[in-house]
């Protein structure tokens, strides 16, 4: 999501910038409402927990101000509460709602995959896949080795996994490599929790060695088979600096 930016005041008016076919800036409520409303499509009840948790906190607060004698203070003062946990709950529901719908199309692991911050590079397309089952094997680097994900049922993507793990071997001279099968199968790593497993592998290279690892893998090359664009699931997050009246 795009991040609000103040008007320098240099800045052309609203008008004069529509017209050079500038496109208006998103405001935060704007993608607010929208990954509110994207969260309702897949998760009716949404609202409704939202709604619990508001009234909750205010109703904690009123009764907290009514026992030690400050029933307006408290009110104000749990109002802003009362809102951010809403906020939680929403980014929450949100997150498990974009997963929902990306979730068993190929290519989902590394959109999933996109999400995780500074330290891993991984291919935007899949370094093995079977064309005729759509089964996916995805390659990231980082400090704790060369990661192979895979996307298929556990009696397929195994073979496959294997098959890239031993084509990698032979060019990494002896960096861990490990191997994640993405599913809901026996063994495998739900889709939702695909990131944080692999922020949890032990870094066990340096920086120089990440390099070289990345330099020798690239050279293997990849399947070049066409991967979905666009299915970011952190895009239904609300921007949190924005919740936060930036």
């Amino acid at each position: 999501m795009a991040r609000e930016r103040s008007r320098s005041p240099q800045s052309p008016p609203e008008s004069t910038a529509k017209g050079s076919g500038k496109v208006k800036k998103t405001r935060w409520y704007h993608q607010l409402w929208q990954a509110y409303q994207i969260t309702r499509q897949t998760d009716p009840a949404v609202t409704w927990i939202m709604l619990g948790v508001l009234v909750g906190i205010i109703a904690v607060g009123v009764l907290v101000g009514q026992l030690i004698g400050q029933p307006v203070y408290v009110l104000v003062l749990s109002i802003p509460f009362a809102v951010l946990g809403a906020m939680f709950v929403l980014a929450r529901r949100a997150e498990t709602a974009a997963y929902s719908r990306i979730e068993g199309q190929p290519g989902a692991s590394l959109a999933a995959l996109g999400t995780l911050r500074r330290g891993w590079t991984f291919t935007q397309e899949p370094v093995a896949a079977d064309p005729r089952t759509q089964d996916l094997v995805f390659r990231g680097v980082g400090k704790p080795g060369v990661v192979l994900v895979g996307e298929g049922p556990p009696h397929r993507i195994g073979k496959l996994l294997e098959a890239e793990r031993k084509r990698t071997a032979r060019v990494v001279s002896g960096a861990p490599i490990h191997l994640i099968q993405v599913g809901d199968g026996d063994g495998q790593v739900p889709l939702r929790k695909l990131p944080r497993t692999v922020t949890k592998l032990k870094g066990q290279l340096t920086k120089d060695e990440v390099a070289v690892v990345l330099r020798r893998v690239t050279s293997l090359g990849g399947a070049r088979l066409p991967v979905p664009k666009g299915i970011d699931p952190m895009r239904a997050r609300p921007d949190r600096k924005g919740m936060r009246g930036r």
